[in-house]
């Protein structure tokens, strides 16, 4: 399976690397690919080597501007010309999706995904990997936009939410084998 991991290439503490990296341990044993951003700098990289390392492929996909941080050891690197190709170039590679702890893209990246899945535009499995926590603020602001009807369909048919890599993990190969 191809899964597209949207994350920070930000340097962040163990709390976020050590369960990242045991998650990427889990797709690299499965021999599953990282389809992902392509970066070689901070968390980014720690789900790289743990993917790498474990047996998996590695699939980027950069772009023009941050081409000079692209892991040069990847399977297959793509460089995108913007922002937008990018994000449609990973979602076309994956078959599932995978939201780990990041900033502003990341959370452009998943909101999109979710838009267009809201839209039918795509039906992949996508997983909020809620680590330490993290998107315990965006899961309250998803209950309300669902309870005040901002929502066209249930939020379960939308996303779900994973504390931790082996329930995000389980999920997607269920969620893949029912198709």
């Amino acid at each position: 399976m191809n899964i597209c991991v949207f994350l920070s290439a930000a340097d962040l503490d163990a709390r976020y690397t050590g369960p990242a990296r045991e998650f990427a341990e889990l797709l690299g044993k499965a021999s599953h690919t990282l389809v992902w951003g392509g970066s070689d700098t901070g968390l980014m990289k720690v789900v790289a080597d743990g993917v790498q390392d474990a047996g998996g492929r590695l699939v980027g996909v950069s772009v023009d501007f941050l081409a000079h941080k692209a892991r040069p050891d990847a399977d297959e690197m793509v460089i995108a010309g913007d922002l937008a190709e990018r994000k449609a170039l990973l979602l076309a590679r994956s078959d599932a999706i995978v939201v780990m702890v990041g900033g502003t893209g990341t959370l452009d990246e998943a909101t999109e995904i979710l838009e267009l899945k809201k839209h039918g535009k795509h039906s992949k499995p996508v997983v909020l990997l809620n680590t330490a926590g993290f998107y315990e603020g965006l899961r309250a602001q998803f209950h309300r936009m669902e309870a005040e009807g901002f929502l066209p369909l249930p939020l379960t048919d939308l996303v779900f939410f994973a504390d931790d890599g082996p329930t995000a993990l389980a999920y997607l190969e269920a969620e893949i084998a029912a198709r």
